[in-house]
């Protein structure tokens, strides 16, 4: 049986290795810091860190050793901020130092104010950015329709791989719904690789395991790919068939986040989106 003192240590030791992954996915050009010449550290150094979230070098060195030290929620919404975590694994953060986070809905640092405008004039072409995870950090109002009503989702459950195996308007808009939930379960695994030990991808797997006998028996099979554009067919509810060119634009590292477009091949589907976007304004 564990004790809370083994609960606890194994969560100190969680929250170090999750902020040194973090830490080290990180250059410090994304955060307009000099490379410098001599730089042998992946990614953003400890004191880079530290400088970043206003905290002492000891202490955050203290942090990433699993010391027994408390971290006040201040001191993580900095850390979260500096290192540009989305609000997955913001909430990850936060669960992993048993702390409330005092500001909930903060903005994902990966999506500026820029790329917001960017989504609102891709208009009528649905489009969302989305990290490697499938979590859907924003999107325009015509992708909010396009599959189900995500904004009547809860925001923890916004997660297009999520979606396709456990929501029914998602399901019944995807035409070819066992070859896609095929492809994006090898996608998931290829990206996954390189997260292993981190908790937001353990938790996602542990509840799409838990909540798909699909998602399962597909996950058994070992099956890899890559990250690739393709023709989707989406059976909208509110306007029917649209015949979609799926693509990825990296915003980052091919590890990263991804602005993801879905553009009409035909007039019909051009005039489908067109119609899906009035309605999606007019509530």
């Amino acid at each position: 049986m564990t004790t809370m003192a083994e609960e606890t240590d194994v969560r100190r030791h969680e929250l170090a290795g999750f902020l040194r992954s973090r830490r080290e996915r990180i250059t410090p050009e994304q955060v307009g810091l000099p490379r410098g010449r001599r730089r042998r550290t992946p990614g953003l150094r400890r004191e880079e860190v530290a400088q970043l979230s206003a905290v002492g070098v000891t202490w955050y060195t203290w942090l990433e050793q699993a010391r027994d030290i408390q971290v006040s929620p201040q001191v993580l919404d900095a850390l979260a901020r500096a290192l540009l975590l989305d609000a997955g694994e913001r909430a990850h953060l936060f669960a992993l130092a048993g702390a409330a986070d005092p500001a909930p809905g903060t903005p994902c640092p990966t999506v500026t104010p820029g790329l917001r405008q960017l989504l609102d004039q891709l208009e009528p072409v649905p489009a969302c950015i989305q990290n490697s995870r499938y979590d859907i950090l924003a999107h325009n109002r015509t992708y909010g329709r396009l599959l189900c009503d995500l904004d009547a989702v809860p925001p923890a459950d916004r997660n297009s791989l999520w979606l396709t195996f456990t929501n029914d308007d998602w399901r019944a808009a995807v035409a070819d719904l066992p070859e896609v939930n095929r492809a994006m379960a090898a996608k998931f695994r290829a990206a996954m690789a390189e997260h292993l030990a981190e908790p937001a991808w353990k938790a996602l797997l542990a509840r799409l395991e838990a909540a798909s006998p699909e998602f399962r028996e597909i996950w058994a099979r070992h099956e890899v790919l890559t990250q690739g554009g393709r023709t989707k067919v989406i059976r909208n509810a509110l306007v029917g068939p649209l015949h979609l060119e799926h693509t990825n634009l990296w915003l980052g590292p091919a590890a990263g986040p991804r602005l993801v477009t879905y553009v009409p091949l035909d007039d019909a589907s051009r005039a489908g989106l067109e119609k899906l976007q009035e309605l999606a304004l007019t509530g």
